[in-house]
């Protein structure tokens, strides 16, 4: 199921960064999908490198890249502003999972 929802969080992140390339409002909405495609990606192919052996931190990885460009996505679409507040938490999550992943491969 991870490598599936990390497939489909790719796909997203491509489309994302092609809207915000072609048919973005304006410039800092264009940055918001960027940046959300960005991190999205990234995480979605960490997700699928680890998978096997550190699941824990996979999930943490594919539920934080969520929150963070999901926020992101919706304020460039017109969302309000102060949903900006909720990015972090999803920041928050990618380190946590980072930080747990370097754990379980340092333990060995």
């Amino acid at each position: 199921m991870i490598g599936v929802l990390a497939a489909i969080s790719a796909a997203i992140a491509v489309a994302a960064g092609a809207f915000g390339a072609h048919g973005a409002a304006g410039p800092q909405q264009a940055d918001w999908l960027r940046t959300g495609g960005l991190y999205q990606l990234i995480h979605a192919v960490a997700a699928l490198a680890i998978m096997g052996s550190a699941r824990g931190p996979a999930i943490l990885l594919l539920a934080g890249s969520a929150l963070f460009a999901v926020t992101l996505y919706a304020m460039a679409l017109g969302a309000p502003k102060w949903l900006g507040a909720l990015t972090p938490i999803g920041g928050s999550l990618l380190i946590i999972g980072w930080l747990w992943a370097g754990w379980i491969y340092w333990r060995g």
